[in-house]
């Protein structure tokens, strides 16, 4: 391992300099090109994915399965993948774990770091069969599908790997202690430990399977736990694939491949309430609903890092170009059909209207300008299937279709988006209804999907407010705002600072409120009702270990 260790030292000093500076760094490029990963690459990966339809998924280093189990179908062609995955019984998977554990955490920190990396490069050699692989159980489009799951998660990997090495190494692992007593000194030999709690369980979502999971996956793994992923039935394949590789690196190094397993539900048992009830699971990473999540973090006696619901705003007060800033929230809400935890929903706009280049445009005159720039990009045939992709669950698409708001206006209706490649996609385009402002029960709960709520607001001051009080109540996980007023902007930002809520502030061109950047923006605050961890702060990495001291006396000198 001392091999592997040199090797990747100088890409984990970087990476530790890049989360201290915060500035734009990317280990691994989000452009596709075949002058960076091959000319063959996009090929070779669609056929590696297109090989794994109807078959056993079999590189898994776990031993003979109890049974086969699989459940995922394509949103873009509404039919089975066919793909069955090895079942393991919860009890079997956690006795593997907790075999395990004795061999990971005794591995140096920079040892562990190290192989992680290692497992990285061979995650990149396969960022297009990952791409195709979450397009077909997402829906997200093939762009989108191979930035996230492939460069931006491997980012989001490597920085909880740096940081949890970071934090394992902050302090020496032995000095010599010398107290001055006046005639004598006493001298003591202290060493200290970083000791991992114990068997971790992740809990991916549908949506982003892998950019998701990998944070929680690779904070446990870096700080010496093993791990249990426990991906959502519809998206198995994209993190299937991330543990194969990480399987493959324990292998050829000696180690445990059960120090990372996967588990998936039969399709007649659900197993992730009989993992997380197991009194050896200590650690939980948990993306999803807040229903669930609130049960994940009720458990007693477990360390638990949540992503949840949340309901995100936009307010809207004054601008330099309107039009623009019309493009650019008609892409945010229509960006993968608004199938991201960041994604905008409640617009707060005056019932005065938007002050632009201090010429206030009516309120009726910005709303239709917000409708007719999402028709825009909705039925634009080039645009718009790359930019809202498929629905990934059709309760989403549902939920669009029987939409009703007690005393609500439709201002735009939903429809399909053409996709010319896959003609049985399942597709909606957003739809936009007006809601009045006193009616917080209407927009006070996350509406999943391409649903857009424009709230007419008295003024600007009450757009604010009733962002904030949204944010602390029922949690927040993005803001965007446009004033150009800097009393106002001040405002906000201490308002939703203590709403635990970041803000973009003035986004145009290709900059959107849904996006965040590894190594610079944190990813939920945990500062709300949205999630209780952010990744990657250090707090997502040292509730993972603990510093334990040992002392005795030291030899005497000779």
């Amino acid at each position: 391992m001392t091999e592997t260790t040199q090797k990747h030292q100088s890409t984990l000093d970087t990476a530790i300099k890049a989360l201290h500076g915060r500035t734009f760094f990317a280990h691994f490029p989000e452009n596709p090109s075949p002058e960076i990963y091959g000319a063959d690459a996009d090929r070779l990966g669609r056929e590696a994915f297109e090989a794994r339809r109807n078959q056993h998924y079999t590189e898994l280093l776990q031993g003979e399965p109890e049974g086969w189990a699989g459940q995922e179908e394509s949103p873009y062609e509404q039919q089975s993948l066919g793909i069955k995955y090895p079942y393991f019984a919860p009890q079997t998977l956690i006795e593997r774990s907790e075999k395990a554990f004795g061999e990971w955490r005794k591995v140096k920190p920079a040892q562990r770091a190290a192989l992680l990396t290692e497992v990285l490069d061979g995650m990149k050699e396969r960022f297009f069969e990952i791409a195709y692989a979450t397009m077909h159980t997402t829906g997200q489009a093939y762009m989108m599908s191979f930035q996230a799951s492939g460069p931006h998660a491997a980012d989001r990997a490597l920085e909880a790997i740096a940081a949890g090495y970071e934090e394992q190494t902050r302090f020496p692992e032995e000095t010599t202690w010398e107290k001055p007593m006046g005639k004598y000194n006493i001298t003591l030999q202290k060493t200290w430990r970083a000791v991992p709690k114990g068997v971790a369980l992740v809990i991916g979502c549908s949506t982003f399977p892998t950019w998701n999971t990998v944070p929680g996956m690779f904070a446990s793994l870096v700080t010496g736990n093993p791990v249990i992923i426990k991906p959502h039935p519809k998206a198995v394949l994209p993190i299937a694939i991330v543990v194969a590789e990480v399987q493959k690196v324990l292998a050829e190094n000696g180690l445990d491949s059960n120090i990372c397993q996967l588990a998936v539900d039969a399709e007649d048992r659900l197993i992730t309430k009989d993992l997380c009830e197991s009194p050896a699971v200590k650690l939980i990473d948990y993306t999803g609903g807040t229903q669930f999540g609130d049960y994940v973090e009720s458990l007693k006696g477990k360390t638990v890092f949540t992503e949840k619901t949340g309901v995100n705003s936009i307010i809207l007060d004054s601008c330099d170009d309107l039009d623009k800033v019309a493009q650019n929230l008609a892409f945010s809400v229509s960006l993968y059909s608004g199938q991201m935890c960041t994604a905008p929903q409640n617009f707060f706009i005056p019932e005065t209207g938007v002050t632009v280049n201090g010429t206030q445009v009516p309120y009726e005159e910005v709303v239709q300008k917000l409708a007719a720039a999402v028709t825009g990009l909705a039925t634009n045939p080039k645009a718009g299937p790359h930019v809202l992709g498929a629905i990934q669950n059709p309760d989403t698409q549902k939920r669009v279709e029987q939409m009703a708001l007690n005393g609500g206006r439709s201002i735009l209706a939903h429809g399909t988006v053409n996709n010319p490649t896959f003609q049985n996609a399942r597709t909606c385009s957003p739809s936009i209804y007006e809601v009045q402002s006193s009616q917080v029960e209407q927009y006070s709960k996350e509406l999943f999907g391409p649903i857009m709520l424009v709230i007419k607001t008295k003024d600007t001051q009450e757009s604010i407010r009733l962002a904030a009080q949204l944010a602390r109540e029922h949690g927040a996980i993005s803001c965007g705002a446009y004033t150009t007023d800097q009393e106002i902007k001040e405002q906000i930002m201490d308002e939703m600072s203590l709403a635990g809520t970041p803000v973009s502030f003035n986004l145009t061109g290709g900059i959107y409120v849904n996006q965040n950047a590894g190594f610079s923006d944190f990813h939920v605050t945990g500062g709300n009702p949205a999630g209780n961890a952010s990744f990657t702060n250090p707090e997502f990495v040292i509730k993972r270990f603990t510093w334990v001291g040992f002392r005795e006396p030291a030899p005497a000198a000779v």
